[in-house]
């Protein structure tokens, strides 16, 4: 359900420029009677959704996609309103946002930063768009939060884990509800002690690139501190789908768990060669051989099938969560797609309608104003509990879900359960932590743009 704008050599799907995989410049103008980049005049408003439509993160930015769309209705007061019913905060009407109906355009990023950047560009100065959502991969989210910086442009960042976001790579005008590495290693480490106890060799496999390298960073960390000893971590390419000559080496190198830190189809084609392999039929150092996967989605369980099994990892959100925000969502979503959301597309929802309102909340679509609106906002009722922007590095903080591939699924959709819900105490850290920047850390300032 693209929207499309009007060039000179006729109709262009927005992000078509992206296709290509060339950066473009990043040079951008504005009126200079403008207050601010993209301000709207008129009686609608543009939003930017640039998700990953192809490349190995495609299933999880369709899923955002669907997700965007829907809350794009809800804002506009189309549907059942979903969890704006059950949000906290009441600035929403449900008659668009600031008097402005809601429109979109989508862009495809690819899983390449390049792409992503040029498809962000398209919608900044092609389409007029005010803030920009989306992700299912960090260096795409970095690169787009820079982008977004440069322009004056909100960015309401998707599914990106790596620390870097809101780390050293923060930036004024960027913000993220969905968690991090070093929040999943927190959590998921004392259940990994306990389970498989503290005495366990780890061979790790990670996405070279920026999440893989602070997921692998932050998992090692907190299961050193629990007794575990580091074997070795191996890089591989976010491009690889067969992932056999990586698997074999675990074999002989003395360590009794592998984990995997992959996403995605890297993480169902790694998985799959490991079960090939027989790992976890093994015993070795006189434990039974275990693999974990520290960044789960409902989408890559399905993928990987039965291999999933009793294998443990983290979730920002599940669609089994019984509070109130999460069951207004799920039937919402179930009602127009048939299926239930991944944790990808919950948060594209709750960022879009956050971004929303904090307009309305601010008064103003000025990107220093609606940053003002949501720092340090606290809020409930959008599936994930109690919630708070941070105000210091616009991390949000909220409870982390510990999962594990469920033994007896009952339908395709119910192939991960909820072990623990680990409180948001144990998995939050100073703004300045080593993980994220240090001290030398900042956001800079906030950019309106003209």
């Amino acid at each position: 359900m693209s929207k499309t704008t009007m060039t000179r050599r006729g109709v262009l799907k927005t992000g078509a420029v992206a296709g290509a995989g060339v950066a473009l410049p990043t040079i951008f103008t504005a009126s200079s009677a403008a207050a601010y980049t993209n301000e709207p005049t008129g009686s609608t408003v543009k939003f930017g959704f640039n998700v990953p439509q192809t490349g190995p993160y495609a299933d999880e930015g369709m899923d955002e996609l669907r997700a965007q769309e829907l809350a794009i209705e809800h804002i506009n007061g189309m549907g059942d309103g979903g969890a704006l019913n059950t949000f906290s905060s009441k600035a929403l009407g449900g008659d668009g946002v600031l008097g402005k109906k809601v429109e979109f355009v989508t862009g495809d990023t690819q899983t390449k930063s390049d792409a992503a950047r040029a498809s962000a560009k398209s919608m900044i100065e092609k389409d007029g768009v005010v803030m920009i959502n989306g992700g299912s991969s960090s260096g795409v989210a970095v690169a787009v939060q820079g982008l977004c910086q440069e322009a004056g442009i909100i960015f309401m960042a998707g599914l990106t884990h790596s620390n870097d976001t809101t780390g050293k790579d923060r930036k004024a005008n960027g913000f993220r509800h969905f968690f991090n590495a070093y929040m999943s290693a927190a959590a998921l480490a004392p259940v990994l002690a306990k389970e498989y106890g503290k005495d366990r060799r780890a061979y790790h496999l990670t996405a070279d690139y920026t999440w893989g390298w602070t997921q692998q960073e932050s998992i090692a960390a907190a299961t050193e501190a629990m007794g575990w000893e580091t074997v070795n971590n191996v890089l591989t390419p976010l491009a690889a789908t067969d992932f056999s000559s990586y698997i074999a080496p675990v074999l002989n190198s003395g360590a009794d768990v592998l984990v995997l830190n992959h996403y995605g189809g890297n993480m169902v084609n790694s998985l799959t060669n490991a079960i090939q392999f027989g790992l976890r039929d093994k015993m070795v150092n006189g434990k039974q051989f275990e693999i974990v996967v520290p960044l789960y989605s409902e989408l890559m369980a399905a993928g990987a099938g039965e291999n999933i099994k009793g294998v443990y990892g983290s979730m920002n959100w599940n669609w089994q969560l019984q509070d109130e925000g999460t069951k207004a969502f799920v039937q919402s979503f179930g009602k127009k797609y048939g299926r239930p959301p991944s944790n990808s597309a919950q948060t594209c929802y709750a960022q879009t309608l956050l971004y929303a309102d904090a307009v309305a909340r601010a008064g103003s679509f000025n990107p220093c104003a609606v940053a003002e609106a949501l720092e340090g906002f606290e809020f409930d009722g959008l599936g994930n509990g109690p919630t708070l922007y941070r105000a210091e590095d616009h991390q949000c903080f909220k409870d982390v879900l510990v999962m594990k591939g469920r033994d007896n699924p009952t339908n395709e959709y119910d192939t991960l359960e909820v072990v623990e819900k680990t409180p948001v105490d144990q998995v939050t850290y100073a703004p300045d932590h080593a993980m994220f920047g240090g001290a030398e850390a900042s956001l800079g300032t906030c950019n309106p743009g003209a």
